[in-house]
């Protein structure tokens, strides 16, 4: 048999702090170390992945409400333009009774007057309204509405709706401008 010789002194010592037989490590804390490290690796995963998706439908929801909004305001912005369109003001200031204007006059600081002003165009009777029924138009009305409303109303035509009688004239030789009262110092 073999035996071990028995040590003194100083390796006395030293051998008894290393066992005499390798002793095999615990593994349970090991291997429930690495599962408890990959289960959690997984399961962040599973969320992060889910956070991402979640944010991935909310974004594309949001892209295709971004596209309809800027489809409508594409929309309104064409309809502006129309509406400021030079004839189409032009159109509606007609409707509405107005007249160009004539050739203005400019005022210098100095208080002379630089050019010759002229008076406007008279009116035409067919294009003047009555004041309850520009009130019953809407503001920027579509194509053929205005005239399709007052033609309803009256059950004439449009332009026969829209005549009114025209005030009475001044008398000879007074212009229009002389006949509105102004206020002094303007």
């Amino acid at each position: 048999m073999s035996r071990k010789p028995r040590l003194k002194g100083r390796a006395a010592r030293l051998a008894r702090l290393f066992p005499a037989r390798p002793r095999q490590a615990a593994r349970t804390p090991f291997v429930l170390l690495v599962v408890l490290l990959l289960g959690g690796g997984l399961i962040g995963l599973l969320v992060l992945n889910s956070a991402l998706s979640e944010g991935s439908f909310e974004m594309d929801d949001l892209q295709k409400d971004t596209k309809s909004l800027t489809d409508e305001e594409q929309a309104l912005q064409r309809d502006i333009d129309s509406y400021s369109a030079p004839d189409a003001l032009q159109r509606r200031a007609r409707e509405l009774g107005m007249v160009p204007g004539g050739d203005p006059a400019f005022l210098d600081p100095n208080g002379t007057v630089k050019g010759v002003p002229s008076a406007a165009a008279p009116r035409s009777p067919a294009a003047v309204r009555p004041p309850e029924a520009l009130a019953t138009l809407p503001a920027f009305p579509s194509a053929g509405t205005a005239t399709a409303a007052g033609a309803s109303a009256t059950g004439a035509s449009p332009t026969a709706a829209a005549t009114v009688p025209e005030p009475a004239a001044t008398a000879p030789g007074v212009s229009p401008t002389a006949a509105t009262p102004t206020t002094p110092g303007r």
